[in-house]
């Protein structure tokens, strides 16, 4: 990948971190209502309680959580209390990912509520000049992906995820939702016709979040995600962002693509649940 990463280093403030989880938050919540009008059985729909949003995608649904806190103002009882309900009325668990540059002091209030952590998430964000306009040509075909290619660029994201296979009832139900997303972007990588891998972009007051990243076990070490990674850095840089981020597990291959593309860690998140 050739990106000039001569570029100024970011201030890792709370200003940042609002930027970052306000981008994350909202490209779920479109993701929320996009669900809700492909499929209104499910009860998806989120709220937005003094800053935290909490989100509802149906129970075992890794995008039911909330984002946010602390982050707008620093979380209080009170607000705790109206989240837990939003959840458990739905019968789902009570999941928080919270920043370390979150107001106030979250982690006592959570501990003393009976939260526990259970995942860490490193955020990871670099600059975006208009050198990454200049995306060199690669040997698999890039290609943004609609509603008509959804199942397929689907089955691809499943095949991609599936020495996981609890991810991949979720993954398949993805080319339904993500392609209808406002503000998201679907991108494929092929060889000959064969969707190799995926990728999403979406946008947010200048900030663009890649995620979906999933590469098929018989395309691998290939160069798809590097591909799909320049692509999507271009595909925002041209809609106006100035700000890339990427949500990885710490050591993953995804975190390595990131570090690979640019990409520095902002911060490391804890999610927090209800016990």
């Amino acid at each position: 990948m050739s990106h000039d990463l001569r570029v100024p280093a970011l201030l890792v403030d709370h200003r940042l971190a609002s930027r970052l989880e306000r981008a994350e938050g909202a490209a779920n919540a479109r993701f929320i209502e996009a669900r809700a009008l492909v499929e209104p059985s499910r009860g998806a729909t989120w709220r937005d309680v003094d800053g935290i949003w909490a989100l509802f995608d149906g129970v075992g649904s890794p995008l039911t959580q909330t984002f946010g806190l602390g982050i707008d103002r620093a979380a209080e009882a009170r607000a705790l209390e109206a989240v837990e309900t939003f959840c458990r009325t739905r019968g789902a668990t009570v999941d928080h990912e919270v920043s370390p540059l979150a107001r106030g002091e979250p982690l006592p209030l959570l501990s003393a509520r009976g939260y526990v952590p259970i995942e860490l998430t490193d955020v990871l964000c670099r600059p975006l000049t208009d050198a990454d306009l200049a995306a060199p040509a690669a040997a698999v075909t890039i290609s943004s992906v609609g509603p008509a290619d959804g199942g397929a660029w689907a089955v691809a994201v499943a095949d991609g995820w599936s020495e996981h296979p609890e991810v991949v009832p979720f993954a398949l139900e993805l080319g339904a939702v993500y392609p209808r997303t406002d503000g998201a972007t679907c991108f494929a990588a092929a060889f000959e016709e064969t969707i190799a891998a995926t990728g999403v972009v979406a946008m947010h007051d200048g900030v663009a979040l890649l995620a979906g990243a999933s590469t098929r076990p018989a395309f691998r070490r290939r160069g798809a995600q590097t591909a799909l990674l320049t692509a999507r850095l271009a595909h925002a840089r041209a809609a106006g962002c100035d700000l890339a981020m990427i949500c990885a597990r710490p050591g993953s291959e995804s975190h390595r693509n990131a570090e690979r593309g640019g990409f520095a860690i902002a911060y490391t998140r804890i999610k927090w649940r209800l016990t």
